[in-house]
């Protein structure tokens, strides 16, 4: 990476002399620069809706077919990030990880999956018809959570399932855990399979050595990375990176052209150019300080009595070979509240607004942009907490993770299939045609083509019960649940599937 060039920011340039330039608008939007929309101009600002331009424009490029600007844009970031190419995303990385599921696999191919899996995983395997090869990520009793995969476990899958088109892996994990990226991709290269990874919460990696190897780093051959998460651009902005021989980057364009808008946000493309600038030339030393500020409020909280958070020294334990110390994953378990009960507690009593909760825990995600002041509130938040609403000795939280559940049919077939609406108490021993998650972090507890067992009905209403609002589902409140219409559909299925 030549940070002279990383400098530059094209596509930011191009939209502001757009506007120095006082050009008038004839195309859309119709809001023409925010005096369509006062109100919501007023308070936003007029900076941000002049820029707010359509694709197309002479001189500002087009997303579906870069030769310009956001070409030059995307190819500064493909060195600044260390692929060989690289593609704004701008339906977040969603689209970035079904359009890598599109491109490496279809239609009753199978791929290597964690069963810890983001929601966007499924719609990916819905849209392409592939099956998952589900591996079970490291459970940690303790925390409650899912962990990394195993190499051990990746090589298992692929002796087993030697058709399998790719290896798809978590790269951290929405907790900060990452597996041993770099062995699992030695292992699958071996076996002349792409590694394809989801980095929505590691934008970052590849920018400080102090934490955990990026996809790129390791040789993954593409990986989906969410900037807008942790390396300063808007919400709803990603990336998308390839460096592969395995991989044919005109084939991922395409893919990705099936389903990103080719009505791309424009303040959304100019931030990813200027974060990846920022990234490039700063990145390292604001890392610097989030992480000095994350390991400051990590050992202030450990001091805390009935209060753990993970760090470093889970590394080196089964299924977490490095660690993102800028994760905080608040466990609360001794203190007999939920992590439910906490955010609750943190949002309407503190005014702190943490990123997600589970049974067990409060996950706060550092960022480059939090300043000593927010920090220090979280941890006299969570001083204050422990002191007044402690429940010490109550065992209150009893419900365990749910084993792997056994796929039937496959999640396309799930969704196309014939259906009927049964109550979630009555569907053990069904075959769900819907997911069933907690949002954040979105990891399906149930996925379509899955048997429902009483663990996962269980732990349903434990989530339920600790005020967990449950998603996936066209049941709003997830008292119900859509399943197969009847044994003949996995006939059905069984059939198609030996002459496919």
């Amino acid at each position: 990476m030549k940070f002279n060039e990383q400098q530059k920011t094209p596509l930011f340039a191009a939209l502001k002399k757009y506007v120095e330039d006082k050009t008038i608008s004839f195309h859309v939007p119709g809001h023409r620069g925010g005096r369509g929309i006062p109100e919501f101009c007023d308070f936003v600002g007029e900076n941000i809706m002049s820029i707010d331009v359509t694709s197309g424009i002479l001189d500002l490029d087009t997303i579906c077919n870069p030769l310009g600007v956001i070409h030059e844009a995307e190819d500064l970031a493909a060195r600044a990030f260390g692929a060989d190419h690289a593609h704004f995303l701008v339906n977040g990385t969603t689209s970035g990880i079904q359009a890598m599921i599109l491109s490496v696999a279809g239609p009753g191919d199978e791929i290597i999956v964690p069963r810890n899996a983001h929601r966007s995983v499924v719609g990916g395997l819905i849209l392409s018809g592939v099956h998952p090869v589900y591996i079970k990520p490291v459970i940690n009793d303790y925390m409650g959570i899912a962990m990394g995969i195993t190499a051990d476990s990746v090589r298992r899958a692929l002796v087993e399932h030697p058709n399998a088109k790719a290896v798809f892996v978590i790269n951290p994990t929405y907790y900060g855990v990452a597996s041993d990226l770099k062995k699992i991709v030695e292992i699958a290269h071996s076996y002349g399979k792409p590694v394809i990874v989801d980095e929505a919460h590691g934008a970052h990696l590849g920018f400080h050595p102090d934490l955990p190897m990026s996809a790129m780093q390791a040789g993954a051959d593409m990986s989906a990375a969410s900037m807008h998460k942790l390396a300063g651009s808007m919400t709803q902005s990603s990336i998308l990176l390839i460096k592969s021989d395995l991989i044919d980057d005109r084939r991922v364009k395409a893919a990705m052209n099936l389903t990103q808008t080719t009505s791309p946000s424009y303040p959304l493309m100019a931030s990813l150019d200027v974060a990846r600038r920022q990234m490039a030339i700063n990145g390292r030393q604001m890392l610097d300080v989030t992480i000095e500020r994350c390991e400051r409020a990590r050992r202030l909280l450990n001091d805390i009595n009935g209060i753990y958070v993970m760090g470093h020294d889970v590394e080196g334990t089964e299924g977490c070979f490095a660690y993102d110390p800028t994760k905080l994953a608040i466990n609360l378990r001794e203190l007999g509240l939920s992590g439910f009960e906490t955010e609750k507690l943190l949002k309407y009593k503190y005014h702190i607004q943490m990123e997600l909760s589970d049974l067990y825990n409060v996950l706060a995600v550092g960022a480059i942009g939090d300043s000593e002041e927010s920090i220090s509130a979280l941890i006299a938040a969570i001083r204050d907490i422990a002191l007044k609403y402690s429940r010490k000795n109550v065992i209150k939280i009893s419900a365990e993770l749910p084993e792997n559940q056994e796929m039937v049919v496959s999640p396309r077939f799930a969704f196309y299939s014939e259906k009927r609406v049964v109550p979630l108490e009555e569907a053990e021993g069904e075959i769900s045609t819907e997911m069933l998650m907690a949002y954040p972090p979105g990891i399906p507890i149930l996925c379509p083509g899955e048997r429902i067992t009483r663990e996962v009905i269980e732990y349903a209403k434990a989530l339920n019960s600790e005020g967990c609002h449950l998603q996936g589902t066209e049941d709003p409140d997830a008292k119900s649940i859509k399943v197969l219409a009847d044994i003949e559909s996995v006939k059905y299925y069984e059939r198609i599937k030996q002459v496919v």
